[in-house]
């Protein structure tokens, strides 16, 4: 019981950082947040799209856990 929550945490957290990960590159290659913001103030959009992939790569790994625990659930709505 225990091996399985353990595996089902590292799985939840290498989703998550994954996720985020993705999230940062996309992200940083397709969206200019220092044209959006005030000139000379790099360091803050570039702390603004951490936090934005952050919050964006938890929505998408929590999203695929959910698919993930839901399909291995649909057995027992065949019983």
């Amino acid at each position: 019981m225990y091996q399985s929550m353990g595996l089902s945490a590292a799985l939840t957290l290498i989703s998550h950082l994954l996720f985020i990960l993705v999230a940062f590159r996309l992200l940083s290659t397709s969206v200019r947040f220092d044209k959006l913001l005030r000139p000379n103030h790099v360091r803050e959009s570039r702390l603004l799209m951490l936090f934005i992939a952050i919050g964006l790569g938890y929505l998408v790994s929590s999203f695929f856990l959910s698919v993930i625990e839901a399909s291995r659930n649909l057995p027992y709505l065949l019983r």
